[in-house]
């Protein structure tokens, strides 16, 4: 379970990972325990979300310029800004979700509702995954 953990930390930073792979076999080699890796791949996924968070804040401080970020980067922040703090319920999708994690950290957005958000958008998208392979 520490290897999927990992899995789901790395993949919810900066790198690219394949945390959704890792708990789809899993699951289907411990389906009687698919609350548990999903718990365990969701809190990797936010704690990772996190770093990227972090790395927001720092980027904001050392360059507070948003023309000095990639073009990803500057996207997800006109969009977190446009949308608020619950657009990190899309903190999971490919590509786009580590930027509005960065984002979040970039703006100071509010941590415990911005965590959530996070946290619950990464649950739900486990979960499914975890639905259908039960």
């Amino acid at each position: 379970m520490g290897g999927l953990f990992i899995s789901s930390f790395i993949s919810s930073t900066l790198a690219p990972g394949g945390s959704e792979a890792v708990l789809a076999y899993m699951v289907s080699e411990r389906s009687q325990q698919a609350v548990s890796l999903v718990l365990i791949a969701t809190l990797g996924n936010t704690l990772g979300a996190f770093t990227t968070w972090g790395l927001g804040i720092m980027a904001a401080k050392k360059a507070p310029l948003p023309s000095l970020l990639s073009e990803k980067n500057r996207k997800a922040l006109a969009i977190v800004r446009r949308r608020g703090v619950w657009v990190l319920l899309f903190s999971w999708l490919p590509v786009i979700g580590d930027a509005f994690c960065f984002a979040g950290g970039w703006l100071r957005m509010p941590l415990v509702s911005g965590g959530l958000a996070i946290f619950l958008g990464k649950l739900g998208r486990y979960a499914a995954i975890a639905w259908l392979l039960v």
